[in-house]
């Protein structure tokens, strides 16, 4: 069954996924402008690229303190960087980049904001400067030149001012590096140094912020100009190529994908893998009943921001586990514009070809298309430097390293791995082998034996997924084996 499915996979992709693998990608037609200076304030045209739906803006950091003035950025005295308040046009995600994402921040990253309309502001909150997700070292993604180093973004809700606040701190010995530094990369600067380009970015998600569903979320509700949901337009060729990546599952232009039966989800594995059982394998399969997930067109994907075509690996053999950092202080209502802004950070502000995560995971169970290429298909993501290929990676939106999961989340994991997993004939409490790409565990090329549903941190030295959603992947693995009638 795997073979077939990996087959009728591999038929699907053709000459264009063997070209996307062999090529650089071309950029996207936003990464592919160049980058306007910013404003001093930030509210001015200059600091705005648009993309509509949505925007981000770039504001260069500064020296703050007694003689800011005579300290260059990137040097050992510029001990502190930053912005003072300003007020900014709306925004709802806020993160720090850098020129070279093979430097380290060592240092505390602080950002305060003020809620639009009520003129509040909030304490000081920090961002987490390791975001250890990224595609592995060597691939065309990796190597486009467009890659930046950065933090994990922040969900801030809809906010039109801010304050910034960077302090350099001496690296620990034993510090997790957020990436592989590419041949020819630039050394790091002294422990002591901040990165060089460190810059702002304000994301707005674009579309609808507020009362986007429910706990059951509603598909995405488009802004003036967009196609709604259900209407692809005759020029809309990115978003018709990634619909039509879920052909058989649910119709082109379809918000989301519906829950199965395990019975129908059984006969659909059937027509996905050819009709015929692998070598070996049980005429009933192990696997889990199909959960509903919401597509990309559903949470409201700008298609053109992402480059064309997809890639794939083999198969899923493993499915990481990760959190996105980016606060617990959004409702499910928000969650589509929640993940519209991770999208726009990974691709805009990062450099990425795509989202980085294969899916998403909210606090109320709802589970969301990730990656462009297809749910039931091998797309090969940027989440877990060093074991991409024959992966998939999970995001459960929000931050657990002192926070419990809901429970609602980790069923939706779950449920989500039991199917996925199961198309490919993994067990959910099983092991096996990945070859690593390289990070800072393993070496590149070493085989490494991991659980089939591991944690991010089971292949690269960071704090993800946060301990306290680490600590539930035990439940997790159980649950998976039991939808799939282990």
């Amino acid at each position: 069954m795997r073979r077939l499915l990996a087959s009728s996979i591999a038929a699907s992709v053709g000459v264009a996924c063997a070209t996307a693998l062999a090529l650089p990608p071309a950029p996207p037609a936003a990464a592919a402008t160049a980058r306007p200076a910013a404003s001093r304030d930030g509210s001015g045209p200059a600091a705005v690229r648009h993309d509509p739906p949505g925007s981000t803006r770039s504001l260069p950091l500064h020296p703050l303190g007694p003689g800011a003035r005579d300290r260059a950025v990137g040097s050992p005295a510029a001990g502190e960087l930053g912005l003072t308040r300003r007020d900014v046009r709306h925004f709802s995600m806020v993160g720090v980049v850098w020129d070279d994402p093979g430097t380290e921040l060592h240092g505390r990253v602080q950002v305060r904001t003020r809620a639009a309309g009520s003129g509040v502001w909030s304490g000081w909150r920090n961002l987490e400067t390791h975001n250890d997700d990224a595609a592995d070292p060597g691939t065309p993604e990796r190597g486009s030149g467009r890659v930046h180093g950065a933090t994990a973004p922040l969900w801030v809700g809809d906010s039109d001012g801010v304050e910034v606040r960077i302090r350099a701190e001496a690296a620990p010995r034993t510090a997790p590096r957020t990436a592989t530094p590419a041949p020819g990369t630039r050394a790091a600067p002294p422990a002591s140094a901040l990165p060089s380009g460190l810059r702002l970015e304000l994301v707005d998600p674009g579309g609808k912020a507020e009362g986007e569903g429910g706990a059951q979320a509603a598909p995405y509700a488009a802004p003036a100009g967009v196609p709604r949901p259900g209407a692809l337009g005759a020029g809309a060729a990115e978003e018709r190529a990634a619909s039509a990546a879920n052909a058989g599952l649910a119709p082109l232009g379809a918000t989301e994908i519906p829950a199965l039966s395990r019975t129908a989800t059984e006969r659909e594995l059937q027509t996905l893998g050819g009709g015929e059982p692998a070598a070996g394998q049980r005429a009933k399969p192990y696997i889990g009943p199909r959960p509903r997930i919401i597509t990309r067109h559903g949470w409201g994907a700008n298609e053109r921001l992402r480059e064309k075509g997809f890639v794939y690996t083999r198969k899923v053999k493993v499915a990481f586990v990760h959190h996105t950092s980016s606060g617990n202080g959004y409702r499910c209502s928000q969650a589509a514009s929640v993940i519209r802004g991770i999208y726009r950070y990974h691709v805009t502000s990062m450099g990425w070809r795509d989202l980085g995560y294969n899916f998403l995971v909210d606090k109320c169970g709802n589970i969301y298309e990730g990656r462009a290429g297809g749910v039931a298909k091998a797309v090969l993501g940027a989440h877990t430097l060093g074991f991409n290929t024959d992966s998939m990676g999970v995001a459960v939106i929000g931050s657990f390293g002192s926070h419990r999961p809901p429970a609602a989340a980790l069923r939706a994991v779950s449920r989500l791995t039991a199917w996925k997993l199961g198309l490919y004939g993994a067990n959910p409490r099983g092991r096996t082998y990945l070859k690593s790409g390289g990070g800072n565990l393993y070496r590149k090329g070493k085989k490494v034996r991991l659980h089939v549903i591991s944690g991010h941190r089971d292949g690269y030295a960071t704090a993800c997924p946060g301990t306290q959603l680490y600590r539930r992947l035990g439940t997790a693995r159980t649950t998976a084996a039991r939808y799939q009638g282990r």
